[in-house]
């Protein structure tokens, strides 16, 4: 459903206005991407979302579907054998993303005032930091341009609202869109030794890098906009990403000199010798958007 007070913000300020660094309406791809690439790299904190086909009353539809909808379900309850024949009762389908909802949890902003006042025990603060460490490479690698994450007493994260994430480019435009956690104190922490044995092998892989890329094309082209030239922007952001990501891993550095690297594109193009064969061409971002912090 639209979002009123967007539709403010774009009618009173729209040079402020959105994302431009991000393809419109796939939002719900993102989501169902962010769950995609958790599952791939076996990091378990998205809870499973799916693209889904589903109708509501209370969804966004203009006044002629209503009065259809409303139209066959009379011409079913009085003329039985007329309204039998109809392809479709009720509102036509939306395709969106469909999260499982996760119970128990609270805003981390709320945990995060809570654990200054009352500090966590050694075991618990390095459980936490195990989760702070996954978060990351999850963020880091679909290039979230949002950060809302929830966690529970027993130190579980799960990160949600994952909709504005796979953009096209890096931003370059007004706003930086950082990543919120590199203020975090687990952001100071080196990467572990753990995170580096259950990530760093599959993004070393160019077969599993393939296959993450090949599932993103299935997901994505699900969308009635679909853009082959857009995706392929996106993929190279991602590529980017996880060069950084895994040159970090390596160095064992510290996720906030991860997101103080220079942002990177790695872009494919067909190798003249071979048809069959592709190369890579990689470059940095030179633009730098107007407000860095925000």
């Amino acid at each position: 459903n639209p979002k009123w007070t967007k539709w403010l913000q774009k009618l009173c300020c729209p040079c402020c206005f959105g994302r431009d660094c991000l393809v419109l309406n796939q939002g719900y791809l993102s989501e169902a991407g962010a769950s995609l690439v958790d599952q791939k790299l076996e990091l378990n904190i998205v809870p499973r979302t799916k693209v889904v086909y589903l109708a509501s009353e209370t969804f966004n539809y203009n006044a002629i579907d209503r009065v259809k909808s409303r139209g066959k379900r009379l011409a079913l309850e009085k003329v039985p054998k007329v309204g039998q024949h109809f392809h479709r009762i009720g509102l036509p389908p939306k395709l969106g993303s469909f999260q499982i909802f996760v119970e128990g949890f609270k805003d981390a902003d709320f945990w995060l005032r809570r654990f200054e006042a009352d500090p966590l025990p050694e075991n618990t603060n390095r459980q936490m930091q195990l989760q702070f460490e996954r978060l990351v490479v999850l963020d880091y690698i679909i290039r979230n341009t949002d950060w809302v994450v929830v966690k529970d007493p027993i130190i579980q994260l799960a990160a949600i609202d994952n909709g504005l994430a796979f953009p096209l480019k890096h931003p370059d435009s007004w706003r930086a869109y950082p990543f919120y956690w590199a203020w975090l104190s687990q952001a100071k922490v080196p990467f572990s030794q753990e995170i580096r044995e259950l990530v760093l092998p599959k993004l070393a892989d160019p077969n599993f890098i393939k296959d993450l890329e090949e599932d993103l094309y299935e997901l994505f082209k699900k969308d009635p906009g679909f853009d082959r030239g857009q995706f392929h922007r996106q993929i190279a952001v991602m590529r980017g990403q996880i060069l950084n990501l895994s040159q970090a891993l390596k160095d064992s550095k510290t996720p906030l000199q991860l997101v103080q690297m220079p942002p990177v594109i790695v872009e494919t193009a067909r190798a003249p010798q071979r048809a069959n064969s592709e190369s890579y061409t990689q470059s940095f971002q030179s633009r730098r958007p107007f407000f860095t912090r925000w």
